[in-house]
């Protein structure tokens, strides 16, 4: 029973993931339905968090607009999810920023991670 839901499971995964961790800002290109119209709306903002594993992989990312802090979670292999630019990568010393929901303005910034 346990090898057909991995069989299946493995089915779904999307053949290129790109590589990004917790604290790197990321531009999101997800599909969005309104009625019979289908377009792509872009989310820009620091991943706040991943968790999960295979094709139950989610990811959060969080940015303030007009003020006002916004988070979304996708499925990591989800079809919605066009695709997922990184923009910066961050250096941060946590697997879950949560944090950052009580920061405002520069002190909710991550740190550049410089190579």
């Amino acid at each position: 029973m346990n090898d057909i839901i991995k069989n299946i499971e493995a089915a779904q995964l999307k053949a290129e993931v790109p590589a990004f961790n917790v604290g790197d800002t990321v531009r999101v290109s997800a599909k969005i339905k309104e009625g019979n119209r289908e377009r792509v709306q872009v989310f820009e903002g620091t991943v706040i968090k991943r968790q999960g594993g295979s094709s139950r992989e989610t990811f959060t990312v969080r940015k303030t607009s007009n003020g006002i802090g916004v988070e979304k979670t996708w499925p990591l292999h989800s079809p919605t999810v066009e695709k997922i630019e990184v923009v910066r990568l961050g250096k941060v010393r946590r697997a879950k920023l949560n944090y950052l929901r009580t920061r405002v303005g520069k002190a909710a910034k991550v740190k550049e991670l410089v190579k």
